[in-house]
């Protein structure tokens, strides 16, 4: 079930990948995805218990406000307004004092209408997207969004760093990390990732926090990486070169 555009999303690589996942059957304790981003692994391999994050919050007050009030999102997505004046007043109000399950509508609204479902904001923090058309809203429904509530039962959702979510690995656990990669020359000013970089110190410290996991918990840990090209399944074998 695909229900987010998200730069970067795996769901047309799925096929690729799920020869790589293990089923859910075969993870003994918990699935774990720090970079969520789109969520297509974790809607494939529909874990009965798992820890997902992401350092973009409007992403994560999405995913929450559809597990804990399905109904109420879909009604205030339901009634936006179409057109393009419309989306640009909806885009450009504040709404950080509105309950959670508004803030997720306006968000999923905002990423269903936007240009090609770019994730951008600027220098101030704030979506800045053009509008993109209403041809894509629609290809979801009130059915879709509960059926995703249902999935995120008995999931942890959280917005935060990598390194306190893999902190959280133990036995029998399954890590999928598909971590930002490096930006272009355009994406330094205007971040397709939350509101900042991940260079080539961060893919640093991944690499060392995934090693003293490894270390901490040893081969009771599977852990997946995905680089852009392929995955890879052992830790020691994992490639970080800055250029």
């Amino acid at each position: 079930m695909k229900f987010l555009r998200y730069p970067g999303g795996k769901s047309k690589l799925i096929t690729f990948l799920s020869e790589f996942i293990p089923d859910n059957s075969e993870i003994k304790g918990k699935y774990i995805e720090p970079f969520i981003g789109g969520g297509s692994v974790f809607l494939y391999v529909q874990p009965n218990k798992a820890l997902v994050s992401d350092l973009n919050k409007e992403l994560i007050d999405l995913y929450k406000g559809i597990k804990n009030s399905p109904h109420k999102v879909w009604e205030i997505f339901e009634s936006f307004p179409s057109g393009k004046e419309s989306y640009y007043r909806i885009r450009n109000q504040s709404c950080k004092e509105k309950p959670l399950y508004f803030r997720a509508a306006r968000t999923l609204y905002l990423n269903r209408t936007c240009f090609k479902g770019m994730w951008r904001h600027n220098p101030e923090g704030n979506f800045n997207v053009g509008y993109g058309g209403e041809e894509r809203r629609w290809a979801i429904s009130h059915e879709n969004i509960v059926e995703l509530s249902k999935r995120f039962k008995g999931v942890t959702i959280l917005n935060s760093d990598f390194e306190s979510v893999l902190n959280q690995a133990s036995d029998g656990d399954f890590i999928f990390l598909d971590p930002p990669y490096k930006p272009g020359e355009k994406e330094m000013f205007e971040a397709h990732y939350i509101n900042g970089r991940f260079p080539f110190k961060e893919q640093v410290r991944l690499s060392n926090r995934l090693k003293e996991v490894s270390r901490l918990v040893g081969k009771r840990v599977t852990v997946g990486v995905y680089n852009g090209k392929w995955l890879i399944n052992h830790i020691a074998d994992i490639p970080y070169n800055e250029e």
